[in-house]
């Protein structure tokens, strides 16, 4: 039996890895080959040099994006909530095209002219007038109800166009024109008076003063019967502006008028109504062309 060697391959001893086996010869050790271990030892050194470079920069990767996430900490909601707690200035925030948006001065048009200033004082109130003027045309037309005209007159002498206590409240409150104007719808007939004032004030005035025996004296003429001078008839008063107008309207046959004769009403009404739109018209025409001058 032979001791001196075992049989197959002998196995090569690495001090440096785990498990490897020192060959036995005979119970004696071989002389280590101290080459192949400075090489080993050289090629393990190069390996822990790489090691330590590639660790450096994966450290300081790691220390940039702790950086960052510190940074993006400090300016706003580590949580991303969308709340940051801290923003620049609004001065230090650039605009989108850079330049400022046009700012323009606050205007506001100015009031609307008043057309009832037009005609509330003579200062004012300068446009032609006359009953032709204010009553133009041969027939008014209020509604489906046409009525004819008849005769008009014109005075400065106003207590002469006027009955009762009216010629004291004109002249008491210095009216200065008076206009009459009659009007007719079958037997049944109205004058007009348009008394003419200085001031809006005077005109109330003698709306105030006066009462139901304050007349406007009724005109007849051109084909109108007279009427109203000793028959109950129906009288209104009032004012706009510097205007005060009155009606007198009744039967044409000397009837009185009693609160049944509602076309008696009717007539005076709408002539009424008619002088009120008149003197408003004259004063829209004299504020329109204030405005557009």
């Amino acid at each position: 039996m032979s001791y001196g060697q075992q049989g197959g391959p002998q196995s090569q001893w690495d001090p440096w890895t785990p498990q490897s086996q020192q060959p036995w010869n005979g119970g004696e050790t071989n002389a280590p080959d101290w080459a192949a271990l400075a090489e080993a030892s050289e090629a393990r050194a190069r390996r822990r040099r790489l090691l330590f470079i590639g660790g450096g920069a994966l450290a300081t990767l790691a220390i940039g994006t702790a950086v960052a996430m510190a940074v993006v900490s400090a300016n706003g909601d580590p949580e991303g909530s969308g709340k940051p707690s801290s923003l620049p200035a609004s001065a230090d925030i650039p605009s989108g095209t850079g330049t400022a948006e046009p700012s323009f001065e606050p205007t506001s048009a100015p009031p609307p002219l008043d057309p009832k200033d037009f005609v509330s004082s003579k200062s004012k109130d300068t446009a032609p007038i006359g009953p032709n003027i204010l009553f133009p045309g041969t027939q008014l037309t209020m509604g489906s109800t046409v009525y004819k005209k008849g005769p008009t007159a014109d005075t400065k002498s106003c207590a002469t166009a006027a009955k009762g206590t009216l010629a004291k409240v004109l002249t008491d409150n210095d009216c200065t024109r008076l206009m009459r104007v009659t009007y007719t719808k079958g037997g049944v007939a109205v004058t007009v008076g348009v008394a003419v004032f200085d001031t809006e004030a005077q005109a109330v005035k003698a709306k105030k003063d006066a009462d139901t025996k304050s007349i406007v004296a009724s005109l007849a003429g051109d084909g109108v019967k007279a009427f109203c001078n000793s028959a109950v008839c129906r009288s209104t008063t009032n004012s706009y502006g510097r205007y005060a107008y009155f009606t007198i309207a009744g039967f044409t046959s000397g009837k009185d008028v009693t609160t049944k004769d509602t076309a008696v009403f009717t007539t005076g009404d709408d002539l009424g109504e008619f002088t009120f739109r008149q003197i408003r018209r004259r004063g829209e025409a004299q504020a329109s062309a204030a405005a557009n001058g």
